[in-house]
C-alpha cells in the first residue's frame, strides 16, 4: 500500500516499485489509507505523514490501535523502519521486502514445490536448475500457487492477489 498525497511522487514510487515487483496500491489521503490498512490485504505500507483528512501520524496511531500489525515504512512515530524523503527508490524497495520477510509475509527465502525453485527475493524461478524466464504477473502467479501448494484458490483471491485496485482484470 503506497500512501502518498504528491501526485508526481506517488506516479513514481507507484511504477518504481511495479518495476521491483510489487503490487501497488495507492491512495492519497489518510481516510483512505485507514480504510485500506484495515482490509487486511497488505502486505507493507509505505506511509506519508503529511496527508490530507488524516495525518500519517494519525493514520499510524489509529491503526496500531486497532491492532493492525501491516509493517510500516514511514517516518518514526511506531513506524516499522522509515526512509527519509527524498529516498532512493532501490532503499525503499529493499526496506519494503525487509519488512515483509521480517512480518512473516514470506515464509522462507525461497520456495520449493516439486522440482520447481522460486526465490522471491531475486524473483527468479528454477526448474530442474535450470533457469525460467517469466512475466512479473506470471512470476506472481507462480509465487501466489507455491505459497498455497496443495490449496485449491479461487480466480476471486487470485484476482485480488495479483492486481492492484482499480486495475482492469483480463478474462485470461
Amino acid at each position: 500500500l503506497l500512501v502518498e498525497d504528491d501526485p508526481l511522487l506517488g506516479d513514481a514510487l507507484r511504477a518504481g516499485l511495479g518495476q521491483a515487483g510489487f503490487d501497488v496500491d495507492w491512495v492519497r489521503d489518510g481516510q483512505a489509507a485507514l480504510s485500506a490498512l484495515s482490509d487486511g490485504e497488505h502486505a507493507a505500507a509505505v506511509l506519508d505523514l503529511g496527508l490530507p483528512r488524516l495525518s500519517g501520524f494519525d493514520v499510524l496511531a489509529r491503526a496500531r490501535g486497532a491492532g493492525v500489525k501491516v509493517p510500516i515504512l514511514g517516518l518514526d512515530a511506531g513506524a516499522d523502519d522509515y526512509v527519509v524523503k527524498p529516498a532512493e527508490l532501490a532503499e525503499v524497495a529493499a526496506r519494503l521486502r525487509a519488512l515483509i520477510r521480517r512480518s512473516g509475509g514470506e515464509p522462507s527465502p525461497a520456495l520449493e514445490v516439486g522440482d520447481v525453485a522460486l526465490d522471491p527475493a531475486a524473483r527468479s524461478v528454477r526448474h530442474r536448475g535450470h533457469e525460467v524466464e517469466l512475466k512479473p504477473r506470471e512470476f506472481d502467479l507462480l509465487h501466489e500457487l507455491m505459497l498455497n501448494a496443495g490449496r485449491v484458490l479461487s480466480r476471486e483471491r487470485l484476482e485480488s492477489r495479483l492486481y492492484a485496485w482499480g486495475e482492469e482484470v483480463g478474462s485470461n
